[in-house]
């Protein structure tokens, strides 16, 4: 099944988010023909429950299509609005139409009764999901003022609102950590982005020629590229067990340790590209940057890699234990006996 709906879904994008479609988006277009078909699909709600229409999937089986999003640079929220959907879903709420992005609660700042947050794809999202005082809240972005990208073709944006939406859907109690949800969701876009990354820069190293020979038979660029390719794959693995989780709800802890993983092996592969690319890597016309700028984003979403190295550290002193048996207890339960 994994494979079949991974397949499915890389074909699709490979049809749609081409890197001129993405260049659209990123320069202002309009994401509506590129969110249209990915929306038409169906697979925006793999993990809803069946009974809700959904295919009642779980995250792990997830887990190849966000990574599909990231190798493909999307600009658009795809794994934040299945997961936003399978939360509304939970909590019995009707779900609107649209790309829903998801904010954790602590990227709220408030002054009175206005509130603003940079938020992941602020320029092509229709609601953010975020919680307040421990309630699910679906904001819409048309409610708000969109004060810009922070970095050009960048897709997080500032948004400001100045009051509580009437427009807004406010449910119960919050079903899951939306911080920890946030952390898985980029910890697959980064595990799919850095293997397109390692993938255009093995291509280059082995056509670019200096001296009369391909650069990647220099020793000097093998040990970069394995280095690269190393931390590439730490950030799949990584990124697979933030999304290790039957349902729809990742672990937290497991999914500090993914983004922290995958955040930190984002920055190393984006320089190493550059530095073997060279000037061309960094060109408008080539299609690396939209990668590597990606990449540099979704490390920073939700927190980089210090935020939830903290998370993990507090749990491993508040747990009094060994930093073994808090590994085998608290990350890797099946292992209890080590």
């Amino acid at each position: 099944m994994e494979n079949l709906l991974a397949d499915s879904f890389e074909r699709l994008l490979a049809q749609v988010s081409s890197p001129a479609a993405v260049r659209t988006v990123e320069e202002g277009g309009d994401p509506a023909a590129l969110w249209a078909p990915i929306e038409a699909s169906g697979f925006l709600d793999v993990l809803v429950p069946e009974e809700r229409g959904g295919a009642g999937l779980g995250l792990a089986d997830a887990f190849p299509l966000f990574m599909s999003a990231g190798r493909h640079a999307l600009p658009l929220p795809f794994a934040h609005t299945v997961l936003a959907r399978a939360c509304l879903a939970s909590a019995g709420q009707d779900i609107p139409e649209g790309p829903i992005t998801l904010l954790p609660s602590d990227g709220l700042l408030w002054e009175a009764a206005t509130f603003s947050a940079l938020v992941p794809y602020g320029a092509s999202a229709d609601w953010v999901l975020t919680t307040m005082e421990d309630r699910s809240v679906l904001l819409p972005v048309a409610a708000a003022t969109r004060e810009g990208a922070t970095a050009r073709g960048g897709i997080r944006h500032l948004l400001v609102w100045n009051a509580l939406p009437l427009e807004s859907i406010i449910s119960g109690p919050a079903q899951a950590d939306i911080a920890a949800v946030s952390a898985a969701a980029h910890a697959a876009l980064i595990a799919g982005a850095t293997d397109r990354v390692v993938s255009m820069t093995l291509d280059y190293a082995d056509q670019r020629t200096q001296f009369g020979k391909p650069i990647g038979k220099f020793q000097a660029i093998q040990s970069q590229l394995a280095v690269m390719a190393e931390r590439a794959l730490v950030a799949r693995i990584a990124a697979g067990m933030a999304c290790q989780s039957s349902d729809w709800i990742p672990q937290p802890l497991l999914a500090a340790v993914g983004k922290g993983r995958a955040s930190e092996a984002a920055a190393i592969v984006a320089d190493i590209s550059h530095a073997v690319h060279g000037a061309i890597g960094i060109t408008e016309e080539y299609d690396l940057q939209l990668y590597t700028r990606r990449l540099r984003e979704w490390r920073l979403s939700g927190g980089a890699e210090a935020h939830w190295d903290h998370q993990v550290g507090e749990a491993l002193l508040a747990s009094e234990t060994s930093a073994l048996s808090f590994l085998c207890s608290a990350l890797f339960p099946a292992a209890r006996d080590c």
